[in-house]
């Protein structure tokens, strides 16, 4: 969406003609306490990315199998290789963890998922996994050990909360009458490093302060 970009950057940087297609996942919704749950969760979001991307099942399968051809399927489509965005990839294990049992149940589960990601390398041109905990690569993504885990990498350490350039620029109208110290020592407390990586606001405290107009 060139337009969202005007102004920044990016925006003469980047082939605006060319884009590939998406398939999103996410497990931030709701709470599942089996593995028939889990599936059944799965292949709700499967079948509802076919019809977004308007691609057909071919033939009934697991839940691996149709995984699969939706990605080689919207490659041969669309004449690009897709995108997989995974949100919240490890809540279904988190919502059970005082669980041991069922926690193995569905981390099972989501492996069968995810153990799809390596052979469809061909037909993908990005894959970005995001979740709040660091499991095992073996644990979990059995057998696909092309991961990059960005999370503590020094590019991205300011990805997730706002820098001081970010307050004192995007957010300069909205500043008089606060102490600028203040909001510093109360929100810029998050590191994703080493100490010579920058320090991030919480962005969303940050945003009710300069609503509210108070601290908390």
């Amino acid at each position: 969406r060139q337009k969202l970009f005007e102004g920044l950057y990016i925006h003469d940087r980047w082939d605006w003609q060319r884009t590939q297609p998406v398939i999103r996942l996410s497990f931030g919704s709701g709470v599942m306490r089996n593995r028939e749950e889990l599936d059944t969760r799965i292949r709700d979001q499967l079948f509802s990315e076919r019809e977004r991307l308007g691609v057909s099942l071919q033939r009934e399968t697991d839940i691996a199998g149709e995984f699969s051809a939706l990605i080689r399927d919207t490659h041969t489509q669309y004449g690009e290789r897709a995108v997989v965005l995974i949100d919240e990839y490890d809540k279904p294990i988190l919502d059970n963890i005082l669980e041991p049992e069922r926690a193995r149940e569905l981390r099972e589960g989501l492996k069968n998922l995810y153990s799809v990601i390596k052979d469809a390398d061909p037909h993908l041109h990005l894959v970005l996994i995001t979740g709040v905990s660091k499991f095992s690569k073996v644990s979990l993504f059995s057998g696909l050990n092309n991961l990059n885990d960005i999370t503590l990498d020094k590019p991205y350490a300011d990805i997730c909360g706002y820098t001081d350039e970010d307050v004192d620029t995007v957010f300069a109208t909205e500043l008089p009458g606060l102490d600028r110290a203040e909001i510093r020592d109360w929100y810029n407390g998050y590191r994703w490093g080493g100490t010579d990586t920058p320090s991030v606001y919480n962005p969303f405290d940050v945003l009710l302060l300069l609503q509210k107009r108070q601290f908390g």
